[in-house]
């Protein structure tokens, strides 16, 4: 009984830290493009009994320097006005760190763990380089945009802490060439309840959207 109790609290205290960075289900729109009609999409996700929040976001690959020291990284474009209502990054003791993005600023919430991998604390100037560059005479040409660290932020869970970066959705937007938002967070009322709430999601959407829960992100 003990040995049981341990591992279930174990388990459900691993999965509780990873879902308040992960989303409970992500909606995509294909290829990875912008989506048209952001608010209908909102709209009609929000129509399931299940969806208990919804938030835009863009997500892509890309490299943070700092110096001579450079780490691969995931950057999350975010609505930090919406953010909340999908994830917990934005709880008592992080109060005001996402409202410190704001667009046209193009600042970062970096995870504490990559903040002090790259030594960098707030205030400090990075670069962030994407991968899809621009074409030049001399060929293609990595993107690169300096920007400044507006705070940190700890979920608990080292694989995302020491990977994650945020930036408001519009600077993300600018910064990977896309016209908006590519899809949408979800948070749901009952998480057990993702793999069915994302496949009647896929029936609704049709082939237009990508619905992915979890589950399949975390195999």
């Amino acid at each position: 009984i003990i040995v049981l109790s341990v591992m279930n609290g174990f388990q459900k205290e691993v999965r509780d830290r990873m879902l308040g960075v992960v989303s409970h289900i992500e909606v995509y729109a294909v290829d990875a493009a912008a989506v048209a009609d952001m608010a209908g999409l909102l709209a009609r996700l929000k129509a399931h009994p299940q969806v208990l929040g919804a938030a835009p976001f863009i997500t892509a690959q890309a490299l943070l320097a700092r110096g001579d020291d450079m780490k691969g990284v995931l950057v999350r474009g975010i609505d930090p006005a919406l953010e909340p209502e999908v994830s917990d990054l934005s709880n008592e003791t992080q109060a005001g760190v996402l409202q410190r993005l704001q667009p046209g600023e193009f600042s970062l919430v970096l995870g504490r763990d990559l903040a002090n991998n790259l030594g960098v604390q707030s205030g400090d100037p990075v670069t962030l380089v994407s991968p899809s560059g621009q074409v030049t005479p001399a060929g293609v040409v990595p993107r690169m945009k300096q920007m400044g660290v507006v705070g940190t932020f700890s979920s608990g869970h080292y694989e995302y802490d020491s990977a994650l970066a945020l930036m408001h959705v519009e600077d993300a937007a600018r910064m990977f060439r896309l016209e908006g938002p590519s899809g949408v967070r979800l948070k749901l009322r009952d998480l057990h309840q993702a793999r069915e709430v994302a496949r009647d999601l896929q029936l609704d959407l049709g082939p237009a959207f990508f619905v992915r829960d979890w589950t399949q992100q975390n195999k």
